[in-house]
């Protein structure tokens, strides 16, 4: 299999944006050159004069006689067409990726695809305020952490990618045992994540992306299920620190209904300390039903993106003020708190 050309970060070409299920050029001519009725077009054998009732002609997209058929098994040709085109680049190599290696192409018709059911129909998000991401240009979206593992930062990534208007990406900072993992690792890269580290995070902020972070860390998505929604210290500001210097908004993200669907009830410290791991959860099914317990709960989530805060009227010196920092981080946390609590007492159920 051929390597994918790597592209400059900074390359006009990666900031190009496609919306989910657009078939590139080359797919397109590859299914304008399939045979079959066009848009206008009669359906041989069908119309006006072949002596048949009401004869099937077929015009700018209408169907008539044998007209849904047709439809259909158009589609299913332009989605074959597509497919194989996919898979041709995938093999030749045909593909770029960026100096992170974030796969687009990849990541908007696999990946998003893969996460959209447990999006849509487990989990059955709700979005609200997601005008507040800005539309072009750089923003740290900043969020609550939780669930035992981090199912929360992937389906933000899918509220931003099929609900933001310009149909924008985020780019999630995720944790280092993330990039030690066999597999895990790959998907990662693939999906646009990178290392959570301050120069990283600066240079993608710097190329006008959307860049997500959750401060709590470990200590948020392993908390004890008794402390749910109350939200963890967020580090030492670095966050901050980054928006500060590369001078854009930052957009302070709640997330409910994460919490309970790994309700943790214990942690075996000695076996986590065995298997390197931060944390080893006990829930109520896990591990007493084996793999069946590791299934989430399917609660009802809501994703809130609050009004961003501005940083670009900071000088450039800013970033080195500790009580700045410490003010806005304090300011950030008590936003995003305060917007839990609010869409706890407005949710009806956990569940429903």
């Amino acid at each position: 299999m051929a390597d994918a050309k790597v592209i400059p970060f900074d390359d006009d070409r990666s900031r190009a944006r496609r919306r989910p299920g657009r078939a590139d050029g080359e797919a397109s001519a590859a299914v304008r050159a399939l045979p079959g009725p066009q848009q206008g077009s009669q359906v041989p054998g069908e119309g006006p004069h072949d002596g048949r009732p009401g004869g099937g002609a077929v015009r700018d997209g209408l169907p008539g006689e044998g007209g849904e058929e047709v439809a259909r098994a158009a589609g299913w040709e332009r989605r074959l067409a597509g497919g194989l085109a996919f898979l041709r680049r995938r093999i030749t190599g045909d593909y770029e990726v960026d100096e992170f290696g974030y796969d687009e192409e990849l990541t908007d018709q696999v990946l998003m695809s893969l996460l959209r059911p447990l999006y849509e129909k487990y989990f059955r998000v709700e979005v609200k305020g997601v005008e507040n991401i800005p539309a072009e240009g750089g923003a740290l979206i900043v969020a609550n952490h939780s669930g035992t593992l981090p199912l929360d930062g992937l389906m933000m990534q899918v509220a931003v990618h099929d609900h933001h208007p310009a149909g924008r990406h985020l780019r999630l900072l995720a944790a280092d045992l993330v990039f030690v993992l066999p597999v895990v690792n790959e998907l990662a890269r693939k999906a646009g994540h990178t290392l959570a580290c301050a120069e990283d995070a600066e240079r993608l902020l710097r190329a006008g992306e959307i860049v997500g972070v959750m401060p709590e860390g470990f200590k948020g998505i392993g908390k004890p299920f008794g402390e749910r929604y109350k939200l963890q210290r967020f580090g030492r500001g670095g966050f901050v620190s980054t928006a500060l210097r590369a001078g854009v908004p930052i957009v302070p993200c709640s997330i409910v209904g994460a919490e309970e669907i790994y309700p943790m009830i214990g942690n075996a410290k000695t076996l986590a300390r065995v298997l390197g791991i931060p944390y080893f959860p006990l829930t109520p099914t896990f591990p007493w039903l084996g793999p069946l317990g590791a299934l989430p709960l399917p609660t009802k989530w809501t994703i809130q993106f609050g009004e961003p805060i501005p940083t670009d009227s900071y000088a450039p010196e800013a970033a080195e003020d500790p009580m700045l920092m410490f003010n806005l981080t304090d300011q950030v946390r008590e936003q995003i708190q305060h917007t839990l609590y609010k869409l706890l007492v407005q949710r009806r159920s956990v569940f429903f």
